[in-house]
């Protein structure tokens, strides 16, 4: 861990990343890519020091409220967030300014700030995003060695439930000769219902590898599964999307299902509904089932 001064903590999307690399080990981590420049080792977090002090400033100034994001390149609940709390300072602030949130994680220590989720959801609009991969417990482990596993992130997603605060799922990425069957996509999918999320988030049934993320993936994967890499190299080469074989029949069984069970499966709708801003005080609030 160390710490830099930043110049800026929102973006022009309004997402925030108060943290800079993961100690989570997740082996296909786009992240870890070249093309976004982290000038440190991925593990060595870099805690942006004065990112409170700026995201005041700019909630203060904003004339018009919107919804601020965040976790959309560092997950924001890393272990390390518990001993310094800059996930919760900066989710008191924007309860205080009266925005709207959005938060993206794959961990279930965002129960530690389910109180100002809450609060910020009685005014306007909170909405936890959550990724799951693999209903295999022990696959998880392997693959997602540093976070939450399945059946603690489906017990969140329950808990946020009972809160009354609204869940969307990324099912991603799907990787394949690993998780690409359809008992995985049906038992997650079955996990969505179960925990009453209202959309699930899906590009495809694959990932993407680049330079600095593909090197790191086919290293975890002649340690954890000896001999995929090369089955990896035969099929793909050096593709940046690499979908399943069984891409379109899983696409087919994915959007079949959240059919069955009324859960929103547009991407595009999905998005809209988590960049609008609603003003419970004024106006009735948007829901997903407006946009379906």
């Amino acid at each position: 861990m160390h710490y830099v001064k930043v110049k800026g903590i929102l973006s022009a999307q309004n997402g925030m990343n108060l943290y800079r690399g993961c100690s989570h080990g997740c082996i296909y981590c786009d992240s870890r890519s070249r093309c976004y420049h982290m000038e440190h080792d991925f593990e060595d977090i870099e805690v942006k020091e004065n990112a409170i002090e700026l995201l005041e400033t700019s909630l203060r100034r904003r004339r018009k409220k919107c919804m601020i994001g965040t976790g959309a390149m560092t997950d924001p609940y890393l272990p390390l967030e518990m001993e310094i709390g800059n996930v919760r300072k900066a989710l008191a602030l924007i309860e205080e300014y009266g925005f709207g949130v959005t938060v993206h994680t794959k961990s279930s220590r965002v129960l530690r700030d389910i109180d100002l989720l809450k609060r910020i959801n009685e005014k306007t609009k909170s909405v936890v995003q959550m990724t799951l991969t693999t209903c295999d417990e022990a696959l998880c482990r392997k693959i997602e060695p540093g976070v939450s596993t399945t059946k603690e992130r489906f017990e969140t997603l329950k808990k946020l439930q009972d809160a009354k605060i609204p869940t969307v799922v990324w099912l991603s990425p799907i990787l394949p000769f690993l998780n690409d069957t359809r008992e995985n996509i049906s038992g997650i999918l079955k996990m969505c219902q179960e925990a009453g999320v209202c959309g699930v988030i899906c590009f495809g049934m694959g990932l993407t590898l680049r330079e600095g993320n593909r090197e790191y993936f086919y290293a975890q994967l002649d340690r954890l599964f000896p001999g995929l890499k090369k089955k990896y190299i035969h099929a793909y080469g050096n593709q940046y999307m690499v979908d399943s074989p069984r891409h379109r029949e899983l696409m087919e069984l994915f959007h079949e299902q959240c059919g069955q069970y009324g859960m929103l499966h547009d991407n595009e709708r999905i998005f809209q509904y988590l960049h609008t801003f609603e003003d419970k005080q004024e106006n009735a609030q948007l829901s997903l089932w407006d946009l379906q």
